[in-house]
Parts: structure tokens; sequence; C-alpha cells
């Protein structure tokens, strides 16, 4: 929980172009929490922002009574400033198409702009099940959670982004239709291009449960321009995160909302999830 509430908080502010550079830190704690637990915590905490690079520099702890929380809360909020690879990133864009924002927005995507996903789905949501429900898949599945502002960095240098997201609460569905309802285009996906681990699969397929609407925390999508895509996706899988990155499909005129070109050759609708088959933790 504190690796995710760091790493929460500066992929949210990365995905809009932005370096994160500080992070408050709030604790709701439940009396009788073991110290041990605590410590641990804070220990996550400090190596995943020394992993990302960035500090918490103020925060509060509250303490509330037994048995009216079930453990701790914490509570991340972040600041982050604008960089030149962003401002690099943009004049890329403005070489191959109009493009009017000064940053990296869900609103941001037109027309023949290609989608790049940055690896498997579904881990995270899985792995949390795994943990809260004590299913056993056969596997150790385990959460994708990491900070991705370095890798962000490092796609924002070569340029052509005009849209990111990190398909976290609904997954990739909830994520992909809430660029196509802002943006007001259509988006069409392949569905043998989308990784997803066997084991992710076969676990889904048993508990009813469709991965495209499980959350993630270590993934990232990415709207670019056509020319750029490739060269995105070289770099994308030169990297740790990225090993697993495919481009998945692009935007459309040609209809409204998010479409799936399915593995037996017709096309579905995917449409936005309804609640969350997975137990949150964030």
């Amino acid at each position: 929980i504190g690796r995710l509430a760091v790493a929460g908080t500066v992929n949210d502010i990365a995905v809009l172009g932005a370096s994160p550079i500080a992070l408050s830190c709030g604790f709701v704690l439940e009396e009788g929490l073991l110290l041990s637990d605590f410590e641990k915590i804070l220990t996550s905490m400090k190596q995943t922002c020394a992993e990302a690079g960035v500090h918490i520099i103020t925060g509060d702890t509250k303490v509330v009574e037994k048995g009216s929380l079930g453990g701790c809360v914490v509570n991340t909020s972040g600041i982050g400033r604008r960089t030149e690879a962003l401002e690099k990133n943009i004049a890329e864009v403005k070489k191959h198409r109009l493009f009017d924002s000064r940053w990296i927005l869900d609103s941001n995507l037109q027309e023949g702009d290609r989608i790049i996903l940055s690896g498997t789905v579904g881990d995270h949501g899985l792995a949390v099940l795994s943990a809260q429900e004590g299913y056993s898949f056969g596997s150790q599945i385990q959460s994708d959670v990491t900070p991705l502002n370095k890798l962000i960095l490092r796609l924002l240098n070569i340029g052509g982004i005009v849209a990111m997201k990190d398909p976290t609460r609904g997954g990739l569905s909830e994520a992909l239709n809430e660029w196509s309802e802002k943006s007001k285009v259509g988006i069409l996906i392949d569905e043998e291009k989308i990784p997803i681990r066997a084991d992710v699969k076969a676990a889904c397929e048993m508990l009813g449960i469709d991965p495209l609407e499980v959350g993630n925390e270590g993934k990232i999508i990415i709207g670019v321009v056509r020319d750029k895509a490739e060269k995105l996706l070289e770099t994308l899988k030169q990297a740790r995160e990225g090993k697993n990155a495919e481009i998945i499909g692009e935007a459309t005129r040609q209809f409204k909302g998010v479409a799936m070109q399915t593995i037996v050759g017709g096309k579905r609708i995917l449409a936005p999830p309804i609640g969350d088959p997975i137990p949150r933790i964030c």
C-alpha cells in the first residue's frame, strides 16, 4: 500500500507531461495497528520515492477507534512542473498535425493517432484479488505497481505523444472510453494485440471477469501521431516496464465509442465497465 500510494500520485502527474517533484502524505491509522506494519509501509514509501526521484515534504497522521477502518488509509497528493521534454514533445507533434494544447490530455486524440499499451493488463487487480480473497491461481501473480515518470520522460524526449493515461480503476476499457468521449473520436483496438499474461487470462475466465476491466498500476496507454508510433514502441520495448508493449489500435471517425476487432474476426463494442470487479485498495 505504501508503494501504491506514491506510485499512483507520481504516475497521475507524469501522464499529463509534467515532472513530479514533491508529495504530501496523510495517514489515517486504526487503533491497534502494529508498529511493525506501519514501519513496513513507511519503508516501502521511502524506497518508491527514491526510485521516482520525489520527496514527501509534508503530511499528517490521525488515529481512529479500533474496528472502524480495517487497518489504515494513506492519502497522497503531489505537485509537478513543466519540463523541456514536454515542450520538445509538443513541437514534434506540431510537425505532423495541428495541436493547440499545452498539456497531454484525454481530449487531444484525433483520427489516425495510434494507441500504444505499455504492457500486460490485469496483473495488479488479480494480485489484489488473490491476496484479499485467498484465491490461488496456480502461479504467483504479482502487482505491476511502479512509478513510470522516468520512462515517460524518455518517451516525451522522442516526441509525438498527444494523450497518456494510466488505466487504473476500470482498467483499459474505462480509460479508452474516457479518451473516446473527451476527444469525440472512435477508437478501434485489436484483441490479438492486447498483451495479457496466460495465468491472468485463465484466472479471469475462471472468475467471470473481463481482464480489460481490471485495474493496473504500472501500465500506460499512449496516444501518438502515426509517424512516431514505431519509434516510441521500440523505446518502450527496451525498458523493463515496457518489454511487452504493443500498438493495439487507432483513433477513427468511422464510429463513436470504442470497438474491438476480435480474434474470431468480428467486432464488438467495448463499453465502459459497470462497477469494479476487484476489491479496491486504491
